[in-house]
């Protein structure tokens, strides 16, 4: 597995080649996040309206995900990569054509959304199944932490660097440096070896229409009580944890005067956190027992997103977007390297993208409760002398922002009660012990000539 036949580079070695042509292009692709959500809120002045890009993000990424899964199971998962990035990238295109041309909307961000939506769809699947096939069992836990410095290392510099270069080279600068990068991430790709895998006994059960197939991943997890309720974990997290960082920057901004330093700031401190975790995790690989990981994360971070709401300003937020943030890496590590040790990797494109879909499916929902209740509910309640804000007032503080901080607040509450709950339902806490590994399983008998 160290080296293909045709000499490309493969194993950890070429993993490492692809990870960074991803961080370089996911550091381009958060400094665009971070200056189109600045535009956003400048231009609409509105949570929900802010909420809605995530909301036209995952509702086509749900919808496609069981074909998307079919797909990366049947075709070339390097070809799918690649495909994944490009589609990507053609969201990013429209939004700086648009820019370019001096008729930007806001809701021309949406449209991008959608085609992001579906890209993603393909790439997650992809890359995870790939990761199976690259790097041998033991080192999953350390492949996935590195995959979390993706996600949390560029945002360390992302948003001061976007700010620094927005007098500059303005959006369509950012825009265009995020193509670029799009561009190096495929070559990147280009350059390795990505085995496919072998085919199993699960793989040809699994075979059929293209509806058999992604219908295959949900009854997959369905026969396992382990590896679905590790998804309720998730299901019911992701909903409380989805609203309260949907609020996380119109309540900064509308405390803060629409500070945009301030805003940086905080999202830099998390975004160190999250390098910290992934870090830790890239050298540790987690607990032995790695639903640990998942639980005890997930504590954690809610008592993070509890903190998050509570008064007292910019100290305040820095820590509780650190202590939340540095346990992802801890928490999606785990969870990953449960999910590839137990699913067979030719089936994994299906489980996986159908295990997304559950993890998400509250996705949608969440931005809109966020700014419904926000923008119609709490924000006006917290602004004047009401019992809410005589009896919360104190906690979260009252005025602009403080309905948002409420909601924010609660919202940590509820995450730090699903980690617990985990520990409470045997199927949860004991899936490792469970379930076999996937290499213990007998392979596919290979077809006559």
């Amino acid at each position: 597995m160290q080296e293909s036949s045709t000499k490309q580079p493969s194993g950890m070695f070429g993993f490492t080649i692809v990870w960074i042509g991803q961080i370089v292009s996911v550091l381009a692709s958060m400094m665009t996040q971070f200056a189109l959500t600045i535009w956003m809120f400048q231009e609409t002045g509105s949570a929900t309206a802010l909420g809605l890009m995530q909301v036209f993000f995952i509702t086509p990424f749900l919808i496609i995900s069981p074909i998307a899964g079919v797909m990366v199971d049947r075709h070339n998962r390097k070809l799918m990569m690649m495909v994944s990035d490009l589609a990507a990238g053609v969201g990013t295109v429209l939004i700086l054509v648009f820019q370019a041309m001096g008729i930007l909307e806001f809701w021309h961000l949406y449209i991008a959304a959608v085609i992001n939506g579906l890209g993603n769809a393909f790439q997650w699947p992809a890359y995870s199944a790939a990761i199976s096939t690259m790097v041998p069992k033991e080192q999953y836990g350390r492949a996935n932490g590195m995959m979390s410095l993706i996600e949390a290392g560029p945002g360390v510099i992302a948003p001061l660097l976007a700010g620094a270069l927005l007098p500059f080279i303005a959006l369509t600068g950012i825009l265009f440096i995020d193509v670029v990068t799009f561009l190096f991430a495929i070559g990147a790709l280009m350059l390795v070896h990505i085995p496919q895998p072998e085919k199993t006994e699960e793989g040809v059960q699994g075979q059929g229409s293209i509806w058999k197939e992604a219908a295959y991943g949900f009854k997959y997890i369905f026969a396992r009580p382990s590896l679905l309720g590790l998804q309720l974990i998730f299901f019911v997290g992701n909903l409380f944890a989805g609203i309260s960082f949907t609020l996380l920057a119109p309540m900064i901004l509308s405390k803060t005067a629409n500070n945009e330093l301030i805003f940086g700031t905080v999202q830099s401190a998390g975004a160190i956190a999250g390098v910290l975790g992934g870090v830790a995790m890239s050298a540790w690989g987690g607990f032995k027992r790695r639903v640990h990981g998942v639980l005890l994360g997930w504590i954690i971070s809610g008592a993070g997103i509890a903190v998050l709401g509570l008064t007292g300003g910019v100290p305040i937020w820095v820590i509780g977007i650190a202590l939340s943030a540095i346990v992802i890496p801890l928490v999606n590590g785990s969870n990953q390297a449960i999910w590839q040790s137990k699913v067979a990797p030719d089936v994994q494109g299906r489980v996986f993208s159908a295990r997304r879909l559950i993890a998400w499916l509250t996705n949608p929902i969440s931005p809109i409760i966020a700014g419904t209740l926000a923008d119609f509910v709490l924000e006006p309640q917290m602004r004047i002398d009401s019992t809410l804000s005589q009896t919360f007032g104190w906690l979260v503080g009252t005025g602009e922002g403080a309905g948002m901080a409420l909601i924010i607040f609660f919202c940590g509450v509820f995450s730090v009660l699903v980690g617990v709950a985990g520990y409470f339902v045997p199927a949860i806490y004991k899936a490792e012990t469970m379930l076999p590994d996937h290499d213990e399983l007998k392979k596919a008998e290979p077809l006559p000539a």
